[in-house]
């Protein structure tokens, strides 16, 4: 692991989860046309399924800032029976948002009653971020920290990391401490070696 000659200032940057700053793509656009549109549900209960690093909170956050909102996020590991009286309480005023890493088949909670509820709630669901997503959330945490990069390192970074917003947060976190503690501009070079020095991302 690479040693900067003196430590960065361990600081944690807050991420800006503002509606307008949610980028949406093709990776997440039926999703958010969905989100944005509780109204015309059949239920006013919805859930958000994706894998780890899809961007679900971000969209559920997004969700709940457009319209008063119930927001339950991981819902698999939640206590089954706050979730069926959840479901109940649900209104088209305050409407009810799961988010999940799973389908409500594989939760195993066994009680009928919630899965009778969730079989008649509908599923959006979420892949790995795409390129354009990718790209545009990198983007936006290094603007966020006051940083100008270039598209040429845009696209380097694409093909090297992980392809989840989780890892997009953690390298442009990684790249700006070494960045400080170097006095170095993020350049190519410098984020080839945070990358082989502090992350298996190939």
């Amino acid at each position: 692991m690479i040693q900067p000659p003196e430590p960065a200032l361990p600081l944690a940057w807050p991420v800006d989860h503002r509606p307008e700053q949610l980028a949406i793509t093709a990776a997440n656009q039926s999703a958010a046309a969905w989100l944005a549109s509780p109204g015309l549900w059949p239920v006013p209960i919805t859930l958000l399924v994706g894998p780890e690093g899809s961007g679900k909170s971000h969209l559920a956050g997004w969700f709940a800032a457009r319209q008063p909102a119930r927001i339950i996020e991981s819902a698999e590991s939640r206590d089954p029976e706050s979730l069926f009286h959840a479901w109940n309480a649900a209104t088209r005023d305050c409407p009810l948002l799961f988010t999940s890493r799973l389908l409500p088949r594989d939760w195993g909670h066994g009680l009928p009653d919630l899965a009778s509820r969730l079989a008649a709630t509908p599923q959006v669901r979420l892949g790995e971020p795409d390129d354009e997503l990718l790209a545009a959330v990198l983007a936006k945490l290094f603007a966020e920290r006051g940083i100008k990069v270039g598209d040429d390192l845009l696209r380097w970074l694409l093909v090297r990391i992980e392809r989840s917003l989780a890892a997009a947060q953690a390298v442009v976190t990684a790249l700006d401490a070494e960045s400080l503690a170097r006095r170095r501009p993020i350049t190519i070079p410098l984020a080839r070696e945070v990358i082989d020095g502090q992350f298996s991302l190939f």
